[in-house]
């Protein structure tokens, strides 16, 4: 598959025509308006490598994300950053690709923390290997990190090594009554202290903490806590990570703010805080006068917004990058893609 790859990139290149790399399909959505043809990367499929001792996983591109979470549940391991699927149909390089993380990101890490390899089909069709497969092996891993949320603008991600975790022992939901400053409040003291958080999550006047680890630790931490405790959480943290919470519902557009954890409350719309309160999901509409008035409240709060679903691309879907990281950025385009074949408007 990666010699029919390389076809028809270098065919791109000589014809002048976009690519758009695409796995499962479950995250078209997301970014800039898609372009191009389509490179699907679903048959470069499987696991290449898993040693669970080693707590790193290798597979293709195009191996089912699903596929590869049995493998790590079987050996009582799992992907920590709990990336979202959006659909039965993604795949690991998406999930690479797209950057996205789910409730337990703040607490474990975001997924480039956890990407120690990878191998890159780039726009000139030469293979790239980054990194390595074991965590002591740090050779290029910038460059491996890098890919992490591209979108698929730098090459064709063959293949990643993935660093996983074991899974917790023992997991506790807690729900607390109270309004959206407290909770902030009330999320960062936690966070200072040695808890066994793992997720949270605020919502129309309640709180829920999740606590994850040893046993005898996810009790002390409840004792001390106090709060309710939820029976049966996994479906509620699950429907948080694929957006299928009650929030989520609905056509108005859904917007991303990532902000400090301490930013104060801010008055822009029903929102759900995730991620000790660094994670603000806000509904309202995605006009250019709204947008706006978004952005620069999530600026002033030392922050950045997203048109994460949904609204009018036209506004621009990411926040525009300041000036130095822009040229940056465009280095690292024309190096890699010089002919500028991959989809740049997914990254607009």
């Amino acid at each position: 598959m990666v010699e029919h790859f390389r076809e028809q990139v270098l065919a791109a290149v000589r014809e002048r025509r976009l690519l758009r790399i695409r796995g499962g399909g479950s995250k078209d959505w997301y970014g800039g308006p898609l372009d191009g043809e389509i490179l699907d990367t679903r048959a470069h499929a499987g696991i290449v490598d898993y040693e669970p001792t080693e707590l790193v996983i290798t597979a293709r591109c195009g191996t089912p994300l699903a596929e590869v979470e049995a493998a790590l549940a079987e050996r009582g391991q799992m992907l920590a950053f709990e990336p979202p699927h959006f659909g039965a149909h993604a795949t690991i390089g998406g999930a690479v690709a797209s950057g996205l993380s789910g409730p337990r990101r703040a607490n474990a890490g975001a997924v480039r923390d956890f990407v120690l390899g990878a191998q890159l089909l780039d726009g000139k069709g030469d293979v790239l290997n980054f990194g390595g497969r074991v965590m002591k092996n740090v050779a290029g891993y910038d460059v491996a990190r890098l890919l992490a949320g591209s979108l698929g603008t730098l090459g064709v991600l063959l293949e990643v090594s993935v660093k996983v975790l074991p899974r917790t022992v023992a997991e506790t939901t807690l729900r607390f009554a109270m309004d959206e400053a407290r909770a902030l409040r009330m999320l960062n003291e936690w966070g200072g202290r040695p808890l066994p958080i793992s997720a949270s999550c605020w919502h129309e006047g309640r709180l829920a903490l999740r606590l994850s680890g040893a046993r005898a630790a996810v009790d002390d931490a409840r004792r001390t806590l106090g709060g309710e405790v939820v029976p049966d959480c996994a479906p509620f943290w699950a429907s948080l990570r694929e957006q299928r919470h009650a929030f989520f519902d609905g056509d108005l557009p859904v917007w991303r703010l990532s902000l400090p954890s301490t930013a104060a409350a801010l008055d822009l719309g029903p929102q759900l805080i995730e991620w000790g309160g660094a994670q603000r999901w806000l509904r309202a509409p995605g006009d250019a006068a709204t947008a706006g008035r978004i952005r620069s409240a999530a600026v002033a709060a030392g922050g950045h917004a997203t048109l994460f679903r949904g609204g009018d691309k036209a506004v621009g879907v990411f926040q525009p990058l300041a000036p130095a990281v822009a040229r940056i950025h465009e280095r690292l385009k024309a190096g890699f893609d010089p002919a500028g074949i991959f989809d740049r408007a997914r990254m607009a």
